[in-house]
């Protein structure tokens, strides 16, 4: 079918076929949907809210596009790559808690790009704190089997976003490629905590997921609009866990954290980002450390490296005042800087 005529559907507010989009994504991406179709097809999608069949059939062609991974032991492996687009501009929660997670023994996939609509994006953070970016799938498979965790800059795996990528720029508002990159980890991760900006899409997501063959995923949305677990207030979860999805909502206090308003969490540039993390790594108490708890802990939890969340929170809290979580960005800075010499 012709993208004009998805369009026009689109525009009625109805669903494209799993096949049709199917179809579209594989022309888009191969660039023969012209820039202003493609700009007019993801606003359409966006207004009318994206459906699971849509997302997933989205999904399914970005990763056989993508460039793979090969991880040998990928039954712990996690991602904590979330959409980004949440517009509040805090520090790299989810990027911290990697690096807390692989210190409880997560393998750690984590997939991430510069910034879209923040002040940093995960690949500026890491960049600023010394890590190289641009590693060949090799390297970064050795960097997960050897140190525990590796990064996977998404521009280098996804070389067919490159027709997508200028509209998205230019619309510079959130649409199905914000939904797409956490859905499509190159190392295959069937594990993940996944922030969303938008609270209808966690159990979407988690129906995607599920279609997908995730594993134990946890999608996430605070009330204050993050796309994280917050401390200021109640978070809605779409947990799916062995073919199941339940759906509820946790408060800072469940874990016997102090709600705390978002404010002191935000940046204004790269390099306060960079402060901040390394301030959470040296284990510095106070509400960023906190968020990093909620947010480490149910990454080690979907991991498989702890029988619930609230231990999952203990483990991120003994990782970080052991400062066996700073252990793992500097073996990850060594790592990847090994590698350019």
């Amino acid at each position: 079918m012709k993208p004009q005529a998805i369009l026009t559907r689109i525009l009625e507010q109805r669903e494209t076929p799993y096949e049709e989009m199917v179809e579209l994504m594989r022309a888009i991406m191969s660039g023969n949907v012209s820039p202003a179709m493609t700009a007019a097809l993801i606003t359409g999608l966006r207004m009318k809210r994206e459906s699971i069949g849509e997302i997933t059939a989205a999904a399914q062609v970005m990763r056989e596009l993508a460039l793979h991974i090969e991880v040998t032991d990928s039954a712990n492996l996690v991602d904590t790559c979330g959409t980004g687009g949440d517009g509040r501009n805090t520090f790299n929660i989810s990027t911290a808690s990697a690096f807390v997670a692989a210190a409880a023994d997560a393998q750690v996939a984590k997939h991430g790009g510069r910034s879209v609509s923040s002040k940093a994006g995960s690949a500026d953070v890491l960049e600023a704190i010394g890590i190289h970016l641009n590693q060949t799938p090799d390297q970064i498979a050795q960097s997960i089997t050897e140190v525990g965790i590796g990064f996977m800059f998404a521009p280098n795996f996804h070389h067919a976003m490159k027709h997508a990528a200028p509209v998205r720029r230019e619309l510079g508002v959130r649409t199905l490629f914000n939904i797409l990159g956490p859905l499509t980890n190159p190392a295959g991760a069937k594990n993940q905590l996944l922030g969303v900006f938008n609270e209808e899409l966690t159990g979407t997501l988690a129906q995607a997921l599920l279609r997908l063959g995730s594993q134990h995923a946890m999608i996430v949305h605070g009330s204050d609009g993050l796309d994280e677990i917050t401390i200021s207030g109640p978070t809605k979860i779409a947990e799916l866990k062995e073919g199941e999805i339940r759906e509820y909502t946790v408060q800072p206090e469940d874990f016997g954290l102090e709600r705390t308003a978002i404010e002191s969490l935000q940046v204004n540039s790269t390099d306060d980002a960079r402060v901040m993390l390394l301030s959470v790594l040296d284990n510095h108490p106070g509400p960023a450390r906190d968020i990093v708890l909620l947010n480490a802990g149910a990454a080690i939890y979907v991991a498989g490296k702890a029988d619930s969340w609230i231990e999952g929170v203990e483990i991120a809290r003994d990782k970080l005042a052991s400062g066996a979580a700073k252990e793992k960005m500097q073996a990850l800075i060594k790592f990847s800087n090994q590698l350019t010499h």
